[in-house]
């Protein structure tokens, strides 16, 4: 397959699939005039890379799992430690959803009168409650 029908079949731009070759992840196997020709395992490789992102995996950490030239060697434990990060962040979203949600419809006064929310407040500024972003705020 060129690399407009893998683009086509996998949903992944060529210049993604570009940049997975160079990073080790995939191998086109040669080229049709200037396009470069993948097998069709290539589909299958590209859809365990998939996996890995939508799981929160780097590009570093599936290249580690997924060399060009052999099957998968998928390490348990790094996703055993992948499945409990995950925990953490579920644990975190819903401490938080649950308090946008109680604030939203608190009746004290003021969010600042709110003992739930002033609780929210400390676990945000005591670091227990990330932002979801590393940006700055107000950065963008």
């Amino acid at each position: 397959m060129d690399i407009s029908e893998v683009a086509k079949r996998s949903n992944i731009s060529a210049s993604a699939l570009r940049y997975y070759e160079e990073k080790g992840l995939i191998e086109s196997v040669g080229r049709r005039g200037l396009r470069r020709v993948f097998h069709k395992n290539v589909l299958d490789r590209l859809a365990l890379i998939s996996l890995g992102r939508a799981a929160g995996f780097s590009l570093d950490d599936i290249a580690q799992m997924l060399s060009a030239n052999s099957p998968p060697q998928i390490d348990r434990q790094m996703l055993l430690d992948k499945a409990e990060e995950l925990d953490r962040s579920i644990r975190r979203l819903t401490l938080m959803r649950d308090g946008l949600k109680h604030a939203a419809v608190c009746s004290a006064p003021s969010h600042l009168e709110c003992p739930k929310f002033r609780r929210l407040m400390g676990l945000a500024a005591s670091g227990l409650i990330e932002p979801s972003s590393k940006t700055p705020a107000g950065k963008k």
